[in-house]
């Protein structure tokens, strides 16, 4: 049973899918499915966004920086938007996150709304996000991470115990392999915030194996993925935390 806070610190959920290569795909797509959800995301944007890519090879890894046209439909207070690009749909919801009985119904509308346009061939990849932005009290910014989380980086006592800054980072298999959930804490970019220290807990959970699951199984997915990211989080942060975010009972 997933707990329930007051505080919630979560900032951005990201769930995504993108398409296997045969999927069609032309500049009709974006258009159409604009006039079918245009009711709840009456906004629409177009935008460039540039993603760094990388491909293993026999040399090594090679990495490719590419830009690619997206289309962005908001929701009216634009907390909610949908992002569509070439063999790609991504659902964003932002603070005030709406809870995952919320999120949900706009993922599976959206997905469902893509499947009327065109034929989902495969799914090279899923990913459900959930990225948190913590505000620690401590003295001048300073905060004992294990009195918060049960996920953060240790340094041995012939190291200096003070970081100005770091990352704690790891990846999880589930499914046999088939699934990962890549887990960070690091600082954030304003950490220093008052008497406070600001941290982001971002876990980040993908379907590792490409077309390793079935196009009719995408939605089930989500439900378990949402699942797991909800035990990940839990089993990163301690009690004392959980009073900060003044658990609900």
């Amino acid at each position: 049973m997933s707990r329930r806070y007051k505080n919630p610190p979560i900032v951005e959920a990201v769930c995504e899918f993108r398409l296997a290569q045969n999927t069609h795909w032309d500049l009709t797509i974006p258009g159409l499915f604009y006039e079918g959800v245009k009711e709840e995301f009456p906004h629409r944007e177009q935008r460039s966004v540039q993603e760094l890519q990388v491909a293993q090879e026999p040399q090594g890894f090679r990495q490719e920086l590419r830009v690619s046209e997206r289309v962005l439909l908001f929701s009216p207070d634009r907390k909610l938007l949908i992002q569509l690009g070439p063999r790609l749909l991504v659902v964003n919801a932002l603070k005030p996150y709406p809870t995952w009985q919320g999120f949900k119904p706009r993922i599976e509308m959206a997905w469902k709304k893509l499947q009327e346009i065109i034929e989902v061939k495969g799914l090279e990849r899923i990913g459900f996000r959930c990225i948190n932005r913590i505000e620690l009290p401590g003295e001048e910014g300073v905060v004992r991470l294990s009195d918060y989380f049960d996920f953060y980086l240790t340094s041995g006592p012939r190291l200096p115990q003070a970081m100005a800054s770091f990352i704690a980072g790891a990846e999880f298999p589930y499914k046999e392999g088939r699934d990962h959930c890549r887990v960070q804490l690091t600082p954030a970019a304003d950490s220093r915030s008052g008497e406070k220290s600001v941290l982001m807990l971002d876990i980040d959970y993908f379907l590792a194996q490409p077309l390793a699951i079935e196009v009719a199984q995408a939605l089930q997915w989500v439900e378990e993925a949402h699942t797991r990211v909800e035990e990940i989080f839990e089993g990163c942060i301690t009690d004392r935390l959980r009073e900060l975010f003044e658990e609900v009972k």
